[in-house]
């Protein structure tokens, strides 16, 4: 047995760009939120993040990840959100994977990530941050609680006040989505993504069906 395998890795012992690469490469495919938050002038900012996830339907809450600048200080979307409270989370599907890319690149702060790569607005109806036409869902939400655990990293926890969605993605009567209409893809590491087109069912069952089961197959085995 090697001695990584015998103890594992110490993420202590790591610098953290080697402690980055190896929870990104770990913790995969991650869901990519692409957020829009107002500047202090009113222009529309657009940055991705895939350190996101929904935490809680009740509330309803999701978990953003937030980093700063090399200088600590915060970026964009973090001192837009300290100052107003409010941002859009947007999904991003096959679709809209390019222009999520784009919105990476280092823009001079202050120029607006949505002007510069053409993405029409609409509208929100509880926050004043505009919505991308183009996503699939958008989620409109408003700061719930900031926790901060180093110069570097914040975790902001969102309450989403509602939900849109493209025409067509979600079933009203039930709240399903229809997954093959919404063709979501996920962040893996480095420049790799990864489309979420190949599924399989697992059927959660209770612990009578499964100590059936476990009989069925003690006979079987007999």
């Amino acid at each position: 047995m090697t001695p990584m395998a015998d103890k594992g890795i110490s993420l202590r012992e790591l610098d953290p760009r080697d402690r980055y690469k190896l929870l990104c490469g770990v913790v995969v495919p991650r869901p990519i939120a692409l957020v829009t938050t107002l500047d202090e002038n009113g222009a529309v900012n657009a940055a991705p993040f895939s350190f996101f996830n929904v935490f809680s339907e009740s509330p309803a809450l999701i978990v953003l990840g937030l980093q700063h600048k090399p200088d600590h200080s915060p970026k964009d979307t973090t001192r837009n959100i300290h100052r107003d409270g409010e941002f859009v989370v947007h999904m991003v599907d096959e679709a809209l994977s390019t222009a999520m890319n784009d919105c990476a690149i280092d823009f001079p702060s202050g120029d607006s990530e949505v002007a510069a790569t053409g993405l029409a607005t609409l509208s929100s109806v509880d926050v004043k941050v505009p919505r991308l036409a183009a996503a699939p869902f958008a989620l409109e939400c408003r700061r719930h609680v900031v926790l901060t655990f180093s110069a570097d990293r914040e975790l902001l926890i969102g309450e989403v006040l509602r939900v849109h969605a493209r025409e067509g993605l979600v079933d009203a009567g039930n709240m399903y989505v229809d997954l093959d209409a919404y063709r979501p893809i996920g962040r893996m590491f480095g420049n790799l993504y990864t489309t979420q087109r190949d599924t399989f069912a697992l059927v959660r069952e209770s612990h009578a069906q499964w100590l059936a089961r476990q009989d069925k197959k003690e006979l079987k085995d007999a």
